[in-house]
């Protein structure tokens, strides 16, 4: 497992990056819906991180022919997916094996999927029962809960009304795409609105979907193979809110980070970084699949917030909005964030544990926590497997030095953050 020692930044920075991390989650969905379509899809800027090449090569597993260079992807699928001669390895993608267990429900084989260490430990009982509800058939350890999972695909699934009891994009993704193969028209409705590049994504593919005036997504079964993907992946705004964070928390610091999604469920976080002072512009560029543009983010004083709305939206975020809560103004409260459990790592837990370290005072609660802003000092992170903690307490780094434990996570999602971190350095 690599280390990672990161020194106080000595000046403020004035920075574009047009190097930011493709999306992780588009890219995962690029590499699965292709499966619907019977012509080539081409995929540009794929996130080329361990996350998104385990999906590519379980795709390819699948039957598809897969051809990959640094511009792009290829995927040209095959009429009928088939039988692998081997486990699934998504090694440490939560949104990896939670979709290909909504995919491959309904395809006629048998079906191994498994993860890391860590992703072994994640629970899955969230999309296996609600996938079981309506035919599916999917076990694995711990009363079907924990990977491995095995499926055994039922070529046709039953129509559900399904209401949500999380708010969990993968759920429903998982839902939906067990839905397309369904015998008739689904209905699936959660509390408030999730990530929605699944939906966004199909649409444009051609599936028919809706939502209706009760709140419910009608997802109508495939007459038909879906059109292939031409698409250029945007940068994952998840990944360059490190950077935007970065430049909040270090004075006469600015950043503009490049040719980013602006999926209004994927910014969230930064119009929380708005209400505690710091100055956020969006510059919109283009919308075909997603809408997409530039982030401008400048440093300006930091004031205490409460988060207790729309953590769906939050929960890749969470962990670096703390790193800024810590140097607010004022005690700043997240509450209704229980999701965070049950992430890459326990996130709440993760959170404060290392925030103690760094001299920070907090106060836990079960779904969330309470930070009082004041200074951050040097200390040894555990990153508990967790890229979003590895990453949070790096940034965290720029202003009073740190070292980070178990690094190697970073690679999941973003292959170039250490070199993106140092160029701030200038």
């Amino acid at each position: 497992m690599e280390n990672f020692s990161i020194e106080k930044l000595e000046k403020p920075f004035d920075i574009e990056i047009d190097s930011i991390a493709s999306d992780k989650s588009i890219s995962h969905r690029c590499a699965m819906f292709s499966l619907f379509s019977n012509e080539t899809s081409y995929i540009k800027n794929f996130l080329t991180a361990e996350d998104t090449l385990n999906s590519l090569s379980i795709v390819e597993q699948l039957g598809a022919k897969v051809k990959r260079d640094a511009k792009q992807v290829e995927i040209t699928p095959t009429k009928e997916l088939k039988e692998p001669e081997n486990v699934l390895d998504c090694g440490n993608a939560g949104t990896g094996m939670r979709l290909f267990c909504g995919l491959l429900a309904s395809v006629d084989g048998a079906f191994v999927l498994t993860g890391d260490k860590y992703l072994r430990n994640r629970p899955m009982k969230r999309v296996a029962q609600p996938l079981r509800s309506i035919g599916a058939k999917i076990d694995g350890r711990d009363n079907g809960n924990k990977a491995p999972l095995f499926i055994r695909g039922v070529k046709e699934l039953k129509p559900f009304i399904y209401n949500s009891p999380v708010d969990s994009a993968q759920v429903k993704s998982a839902m939906i795409l067990a839905a397309l193969r369904a015998t008739g028209v689904s209905k699936y409705k959660e509390n408030e609105l999730t990530r929605d590049h699944t939906e966004r994504m199909l649409k444009g593919m051609g599936a028919k979907i809706e939502t209706d005036k009760e709140g419910y997504i009608n997802i109508h079964p495939l007459k038909g193979a879906l059109k292939s993907l031409n698409i250029t992946v945007p940068a994952d705004p998840s990944s360059a809110f490190f950077f935007a964070v970065a430049a909040a928390i270090t004075p006469n610091s600015r950043v503009v980070l490049k040719n980013v999604s602006l999926n209004p469920t994927r910014i969230g976080a930064y119009e929380i970084l708005k209400k505690m002072g710091v100055e956020v512009n969006f510059i919109e560029k283009e919308n075909i699949y997603e809408p997409i543009g530039d982030i401008e983010v400048k440093y300006k004083e930091l004031n205490a917030v409460v988060v207790d709305k729309h953590i769906s939206w939050l929960i890749d975020e969470l962990p670096a909005l703390a790193i800024v809560m810590s140097l607010a103004k004022g005690t700043s409260v997240v509450k209704n964030a229980k999701e965070l459990r049950v992430k890459e790592s326990d996130r709440i837990k993760s959170v404060v544990t290392n925030l103690e370290k760094c001299g920070v005072n907090f106060t836990e609660f079960e779904d969330g926590y309470e930070i009082t802003g004041g200074s951050l000092k040097r200390a040894t992170i555990d990153s508990h497997g967790d890229h979003r903690i590895a990453m949070s307490f790096s940034i965290a780094g720029l202003i009073c030095g740190m070292d980070i434990q178990d690094v190697d996570c970073i690679l999941t999602s973003f292959p170039n953050f250490k070199a993106i971190l140092e160029s701030l350095r200038g």
